[in-house]
């Protein structure tokens, strides 16, 4: 199976006009977040963030397949001594214009730096905002199972009567699990926290995220010969991620030296597929 991909260099609001409707099965990407990186992108003030990405995420919400995803990395900012409201107001925005906000990934950074604030703590985390066209999408849960840990060796090995049934909830939610199913099992389903480093190597920019990242949201959401979009490409880890994955990808970039680095990136990781080696996926679970 031939891997294809494609950047288109220009403003995605425009560049993504270019794709036809209901062609790719994952959007995953980082926009510039309110504010900064304005030597590199020239910042967008919070106050105008909805109404600037709003039309891009029009075009999106086109290209995506019903069964498809988009997970949005984004960060809020700290204005005048507390938090800026705009993620909140583009949420609501986007519930407005069809979309469906399915779920909250965080992104926890392992290697966070310290730092001090008069009136606050340093941020270790960043939120994934997972958004579908549809209820019902194409989600592959088994594929990012994480080994069971000494959970099994302390909780599993002093069951109660009560957790070996599933219990009806005390405080009427309705919840109840039978917790003895998971006994003997090598591997459990995540949490929606991702516990990842962050990238000490910025690859020439400003804001590149660990390959790991776009990498377990490729897993969850795509199989192979999927087609993964980034609209925001910037040093292309998703699409360089996608590609040793064996997904087609679609880049979109408004800066040429980015977009003809990736270029020559994706070039470099194609010659580097086509030597025999140990499979990815296999090589990166083991």
């Amino acid at each position: 199976m031939e891997i294809k991909h494609e950047f288109f260099l220009g403003d995605c609001e425009e560049e993504l006009k270019k794709i036809p409707d209901n062609s790719v099965d994952l959007i995953f990407t980082s926009p510039p977040y309110a504010d900064q990186r304005k030597n590199t992108y020239g910042g967008i003030h919070p106050g105008h963030y909805v109404e600037w990405f709003l039309p891009k995420s029009k075009e999106m919400l086109r290209v995506l397949k019903p069964t498809g995803t988009f997970v949005l990395n984004i960060k809020e900012k700290v204005v005048n001594g507390e938090r800026s409201t705009y993620v909140l107001e583009l949420i609501l925005a986007m519930k407005q214009q069809g979309w469906l906000w399915t779920e909250e990934f965080i992104w926890h950074k392992k290697n966070c730096y310290p730092g001090k604030w008069p009136n606050r703590f340093r941020d270790a985390w960043e939120r994934l905002l997972q958004f579908n066209k549809n209820r019902k999408f194409h989600m592959y849960q088994e594929a990012v199972m994480v080994p069971m840990g000494n959970w099994a060796k302390t909780r599993l090995s002093n069951l109660t009567d009560t957790d070996m049934r599933r219990d009806e909830s005390k405080v009427g939610s309705g919840f109840g699990k039978n917790i003895s199913n998971w006994l003997n099992r090598d591997k459990a389903y995540p949490t929606n926290v991702v516990h990842l480093a962050t990238e000490c190597n910025n690859k020439k920019h400003s804001a590149a995220f660990p390959e790991g990242l776009p990498e377990w949201f490729i897993r969850l959401f795509t199989r192979e010969g999927d087609t993964v979009l980034d609209p925001f490409m910037g040093s292309g880890t998703t699409n360089i991620v996608a590609d040793k994955m064996r997904r087609n990808s679609i880049g979109i970039e408004l800066l040429p030296e980015y977009y003809e680095m990736v270029k020559s990136k994706i070039s470099s990781v194609q010659m580097y597929l086509l030597e025999p080696k140990e499979d990815y996926e296999t090589s990166r679970t083991e």
